[in-house]
């Protein structure tokens, strides 16, 4: 096919050029709420791939930037995600859910990159919003209050920075970005015994590194 241009966060548009292949073995999903478009993307239709980018593009940026940081970088690697994924459409088999397929694409693509400039721990710090899965109130409060709850942010953001990838990249999808156990463990390729005990992990190891704050240890 010839340029497609797609919208994604922070960019206009992304060209999708010619043949390339992404690996895809996932595990069977019954329904896909995107598989009308996925076939007719499938079959050649452009028009249909756009609806799917405007639909997830979003969501795969937020992901993205939270394992890689905001800025030029992360939106390089959602565009060689898309990329990616318009040129190895025709090899998704519906093994799971279109949207699972394209996160392992970008978690791959944020792996890769972080790899090559050495610096996924210091963007990580600006990028996660620890708020997502952790409960942190700070409506109408007191000056005092809100210092304090500032302070727990910021030791929740240095904690899930400091996680090593293969327990940070569990909590950002589940906690932070709010899949399912299923989905979750689908991007990461994983059993969900196997990610459930790296969750469980990560979720210790920030707890334990947000004790002295929250008055509260290892559960």
């Amino acid at each position: 096919m010839t340029g497609l241009a797609l919208p994604v966060p922070g960019f206009e548009s992304l060209a999708m050029p010619g043949a390339g292949r992404a690996a895809v073995s996932l595990r069977p999903v019954k329904e896909d709420p995107d598989a009308g478009l996925v076939k007719r993307a499938q079959a050649g239709d452009e028009a249909a791939f756009e609806a799917l980018v405007r639909r997830h593009a979003d969501s795969l940026y937020s992901v993205v930037a939270r394992l890689l940081g905001r800025g030029e970088e992360t939106e390089e690697v959602v565009q060689e995600a898309f990329i990616r994924a318009w040129r190895s459409i025709d090899r998704f088999k519906g093994d799971a859910k279109f949207f699972t397929w394209l996160y392992r694409i970008g978690v791959n693509e944020s792996r890769r990159r972080a790899e090559q400039v050495g610096r996924h721990r210091e963007r990580t710090a600006r990028s996660i919003n620890a708020d997502s899965g952790f409960e942190i109130s700070d409506s109408s409060q007191a000056p005092g209050v809100k210092a304090e709850q500032a302070e727990l942010r910021r030791a929740l953001k240095q904690a899930v920075l400091d996680l090593p990838p293969d327990l940070r990249l569990p909590l950002v999808l589940r906690d932070i970005e709010g899949l399912s156990t299923a989905e979750a463990a689908a991007v990461m390729e994983l059993g969900e015994p196997a990610f459930k005990s790296r969750l469980h992990r990560a979720r210790l190891r920030v707890r334990k590194s947000i004790a002295g704050l929250t008055g509260k240890g290892e559960e």
